[in-house]
């Protein structure tokens, strides 16, 4: 028996072209599971086994992990208390938490056909666990400096392509391939490495095709001014298969950060539009400037004016009528990366759509300067003009500004702080009121503010329902906020329904 095991090992050794000590490795764990099965039938035991490698002889213990008393035992079956370690083993050692207490096992023998059979299975599966953790750390040696790898689509699985990359294989899930790209099993592909996890039992490897850092680089292989130091990516946004915008900041300001980057006659950009199924790639030039930046990242929409709403984070932009189109993209794609890229919750629109923001605007000041003053429509308009638009402003703003309006004298000027300050009172009253009665679910939503849900009490929306029935759109005409908070508001109002 003894020489068999060693024959058998010699002989898989050879085989699988792996070391005998790995070999040995996988047969003590066939043992073990052989005596765990034959000895301790409905038990988990830890067993350990040693083989001779000389003789083929072996031993096996069972032991237990010895763990504080505190903690108390979380596997009976390879656990023990620390006192009760130290009371009946101390002639193994001082028995301390994370030491291990051993009981050999004595007279085992696990020969015959069915444990042959049994073990050279185990011993085989071991065997490949090894091969594939080899194989995955050479792939990591060679990969460690590189993110992009070249591969061969072997087949495909739930949709998800398979990919060999030399001798490990790697999965490329449907939701990381570029929307109606075609695939199929011969093709060579290049994909971003997105995660290496070496405990998953399908491939360890994870692609992308569709991510952002598949798009960072790509760029970079074709753009060495990069890797330099001369340019700096600063943001991607990107709609993979159709759409991309790429924000580079200039290093050294002899470069043209967008001629570098498209390459001689676009070759540069065409390389990597190619490799994406012809995806649209802007480069666009990074700016500290916030309008500066939106301005660039727009292109090639025309601007002519930007108004900045920078509390809550919008910039209006303003474009020709005939450029409009161009500016939103199709599907709105063109304002919806520029807006992801520079984080600002962009609206396009025309001059004459503008001018009616502004009046829509202008009007609600004016019949709130109205209402709180008491005063006609001339006075509105006057502070207005001068640049009065709330009742903080004309309360607390600096009087000397105030004092310079020509049509005011100052005991005008004094009364008109004084009602301000009365209307900041009255209308704090008035929120507390209608507070009161607003949906309590309503006010425990993410995001959702007293001020704005008493603004939004004030139209008419005062449950969870009422605002669930909105659309985005519908909430950002009612009230002062950006696209992406408007979703955001609207989706928790309408997670109830799920609920229930």
């Amino acid at each position: 028996m003894n020489k068999s095991l060693l024959d058998f090992v010699e002989l898989l050794a050879n085989e699988k072209n792996v070391g005998k000590d790995v070999v040995l490795s996988a047969l003590e764990y066939a043992i073990a599971g052989a005596i765990k099965k034959a000895e301790f039938p409905g038990e988990d035991p830890d067993i350990v086994v040693e083989v001779d490698p000389k003789t083929g002889d072996y031993k096996a213990w069972r032991q237990w992990l010895v763990v504080p008393d505190e903690a108390g035992i979380q596997e009976v079956d390879r656990q023990m208390l620390e006192w009760e370690a130290k009371e009946d083993y101390s002639d193994q050692g001082p028995m301390n938490p994370g030491d291990y207490v051993r009981e050999e096992i004595k007279d085992v023998n696990v020969t015959g056909r069915r444990f042959a059979t049994d073990a050279r299975q185990v011993i085989i599966q071991k065997l490949k666990e090894a091969e594939k953790a080899k194989n995955l750390a050479e792939f990591n040696e060679l990969y460690k400096d590189q993110k992009i790898v070249h591969g061969q689509i072997k087949k495909f699985l739930g949709g998800d392509a398979i990919v060999e990359i030399g001798k490990v294989e790697a999965r490329l899930p449907k939701s990381e391939m570029i929307p109606r790209e075609l695939l199929r099993a011969g093709d060579r592909i290049r994909a971003y490495i997105l995660k290496v996890d070496p405990l998953s039992r399908q491939q360890p490897i994870t692609l992308s095709r569709s991510s952002n850092e598949f798009l960072v680089e790509l760029l970079k292989l074709e753009v060495p001014e990069i890797n330099e130091g001369l340019l700096e990516i600063k943001n991607v946004a990107r709609l993979p298969g159709a759409r991309a915008k790429i924000a580079v900041q200039v290093k050294d300001k002899r470069i043209d950060p967008i001629g570098t980057c498209v390459g001689v006659k676009g070759s540069r950009i065409q390389n990597i539009s190619k490799e994406l199924n012809d995806e649209k790639i802007d480069i666009v030039r990074w700016s500290d400037q916030p309008v500066e930046y939106v301005v660039n990242a727009l292109s090639p929409a025309i601007v002519t004016s930007v108004v900045v709403h920078a509390d809550s984070g919008k910039m209006d932009v303003v474009v020709p009528t005939e450029n409009k189109k161009d500016a939103v993209g199709t599907e709105g794609r063109n304002v919806n990366l520029a807006s992801t890229l520079t984080g600002w919750d962009i609206h396009i629109m025309t001059a004459d759509e503008a001018e009616e923001v502004k009046e829509k605007e202008i009007g609600e000041i004016r019949d709130k300067l109205m209402k709180y003053l008491d005063v006609d429509e001339e006075v509105a308009e006057t502070l207005i003009d001068n640049g009065v638009e709330s009742l903080e402003n004309l309360a607390y703003g600096p009087e000397e500004e105030l004092l310079a309006i020509e049509d005011f004298d100052e005991d005008t000027i004094q009364e008109l702080r004084s009602r301000a300050r009365t209307g900041l009172i009255t209308q704090a009253l008035q929120r507390e009121e209608i507070l009161k009665k607003a949906d309590p679910k309503l006010l425990e939503l993410e995001g959702m503010t007293h001020d704005l849900a008493a603004q939004l009490s004030e139209k008419g929306i005062k449950t969870l329902d009422d605002l669930a029935d909105l659309s985005a759109g519908e909430l950002m005409e009612l009230v002062n906020l950006g696209e992406e908070e408007a979703q955001h508001l609207i989706v928790a109002a309408r997670a109830h329904w799920d609920n229930e």
